[in-house]
């Protein structure tokens, strides 16, 4: 069947969607849902689909269009449910459980015939985009499936709400004055909920050292104290905030701005965005990479071991790594390896596995193009490491996407392992750049090289069940978000018994020595890096541009080219 995507932006739930009809032997095309609706009922024409399906869409589809086609609209929040700050109350409120309906459009916001819908979980410590990549992601996924299913059948009949339960449900948008935080008054529990219902937008607007700033991240901390909302403590570029009852950790800031008074402002590391406004004296305590058992403490690094597996767990925001970030994170791993330990594991966390290098931070660098330059090195020397450890197996472990630079990270250890639900961007096309982490060495080794040529210019996402039917991944594993550590510890125990072990540990080591001899990984290195620095440094390549206006989450006047013949007769 052939089923037109209408979305505000080419997001993650979209791309997931698109892969799993894809997967699924559909035609899938796509346009963006941009304020113009003649170019949106051009698309309609062109394509002529069977069916339209909007993963994520905050502007309502023309009249015309829904009454001459069946449009689905994938709400997040069960059947009842009404209102574009769903999940931001649901999360704000602390409930448990959810869920994700496909409703039919309508003339009413999200009061149209149900088609599906599909119950979550909600775990007690996840923010907004998380939950939302994870929990309601494959929630919205198995509820698009279920209504995909039912509309080909051409024999199920939608459910109609009802008008009691409509009424009920309307949920209005979410200001910030619903956002507040009383620092004086509220527990750290509570502090939580407000960060977490606005992470990562539209943060929690608040006054900091006497300048307004949206505040983003929350994580509690269970030892440092202080006076209610004064600043206690930094680490790795976050700072601690005291609460009436304990303190939490802010990952992130975002200056507020003026309405129209500028270029729009975007997230930095806290101690960055603050720069000398932060208090002089404030300490930095560092986290150890080894936490004990009870600790409720912030650290985007952690190493725990389990007999012959070392785990190496990461976790950076928007899953951007900074030059800073990738030579704590290499450091860390170089420790991993000095411990006696078969089989190393990188990642095992639920969210983002890692996106590359930081364009929010080389956005505002003093000099863009030496940031990003050091940026790159910083990611390579963390790859290359990765890529010549041969006295172990390595695991990169997939809990949440990853694009760019971060598929190429995953890459270079043994083998990859996906959950199910993992989209995987392995290109750098759209950011106008050619690309580094030694990719030229690591994709067609595993793909081949006519593959890799299409993955790196298509620059559309791969599924976790695709990636492994291509090679870039071994495993798909079928574990919820929250139940993945747990599955991949099972399995790496399995790896580090396995009686072959020491047989690929062997091959793995005479196969680096062959390639190296073939050619060295510094002269892919070189090659890459010709490339990138004519990208980084010469002001008529486009990437500049192209990373300030995705810094600053400029809205795309039309769909993109490659998007747009998506799914269209060549």
């Amino acid at each position: 069947m052939h089923i037109l995507l209408v979305a505000s932006a080419f997001n993650s739930l979209t791309q997931r969607v698109l892969a799993e009809l894809q997967d699924r032997g559909h035609t899938a095309g796509i346009v963006l849902a941009l304020g113009d609706d003649e170019a949106l009922r051009e698309a309609v024409r062109e394509h002529a689909p069977a069916l339209i399906v909007a993963p994520m869409l905050t502007t309502a589809i023309p009249e015309d269009v829904w009454r001459a086609h069946t449009c689905l609209i994938v709400h997040p929040g069960p059947p009842g449910d009404r209102g574009p700050s769903s999940l931001d109350r649901t999360l704000q409120g602390g409930v448990d459980s959810w869920g994700v309906t496909v409703l039919e459009a309508v003339a009413e916001m999200d009061a149209g015939d149900v088609w599906a819908w599909s119950p979550l979980k909600v775990p007690p410590q996840a923010g907004k985009s998380d939950l939302y990549r994870g929990e309601v992601a494959d929630a919205a996924v198995d509820a698009v499936l279920l209504a995909v299913e039912r509309f080909a059948s051409g024999t199920y009949k939608p459910k109609r709400q009802k008008a009691a339960d409509l009424a009920a449900g309307w949920r209005p948008f979410m200001k910030q004055a619903e956002r507040r935080i009383d620092w004086a008054t509220q527990t750290t529990e509570s502090v939580l909920r407000q960060l977490r219902a606005a992470d990562s937008q539209p943060g929690v607007l608040d006054e900091l050292l006497g300048a307004p700033w949206y505040l983003h991240g929350g994580h509690a901390e269970d030892e440092l104290r202080g006076a209610p909302g004064e600043l206690i403590a930094t680490r790795a570029g976050a700072v601690c905030r005291a609460t009436v009852d304990g303190a939490v950790w802010l990952t992130q800031l975002r200056p507020w701005r003026e309405p129209g008074s500028g270029l729009p402002s975007y997230k930095l590391p806290a101690v960055e965005a603050l720069g000398a406004r932060l208090p002089a004296g404030l300490p930095e305590v560092p986290s150890p990479l080894e936490l004990p058992a009870g600790r409720r403490t912030w650290s985007d690094i952690r190493y725990r071991e389990h007999g012959p597996v070392g785990v190496l767990n990461f976790s950076f925001a928007g899953g951007a790594m900074s030059t800073a970030q990738c030579r704590r994170l290499l450091a860390a791993y170089r420790f991993a390896c000095t411990r006696p330990t078969s089989v190393l594991v990188l990642g095992g966390l639920r969210d983002f596995f890692s996106n590359g290098i930081h364009l929010n931070v080389i956005e505002a660098a003093a000099d863009p193009a030496e940031e990003s330059w050091a940026n790159i090195h910083a990611m390579n020397d963390l790859v290359e490491a990765v890529l010549t450890t041969t006295d172990r197996l390595t695991v990169a472990a997939l809990g949440g996407n990853a694009a760019a630079g971060g598929v190429m990270l995953a890459l270079a250890a043994d083998e990859v392992w996906c959950r199910d639900g993992v989209v995987l961007n392995p290109h750098y096309k759209l950011m106008g750049l050619h690309g580094s982490e030694y990719w030229t060495y690591s994709l067609p080794r595993r793909v081949g090289a006519d593959e890799a040529a299409r993955l790196t210019q298509s620059a559309l996402p791969v599924s976790a069940k695709r990636a492994v039917a291509l090679g870039l991944a071994q495993r798909v594993l079928q574990a919820a978000p929250e139940e993945l550590g747990d599955e991949v510890g099972r399995l790496a125990a399995q790896l580090a018994a396995s009686p072959d072990l020491a047989a690929r540990l062997a091959d793995k080591q005479a196969a680096r020595v062959r390639d190296e001899a073939v050619k060295p990984l510094q002269a892919y290195r070189d090659e890459e890096l010709a490339h990138m620095r004519r990208n980084f440094f010469d002001p008529a390549e486009p990437h500049a541009a192209l990373r300030s206006a995705f810094v600053r989450k400029e809205k795309a006047q039309h769909t993109p080219a490659h998007l747009a013949a998506l799914g269209l007769p060549r």
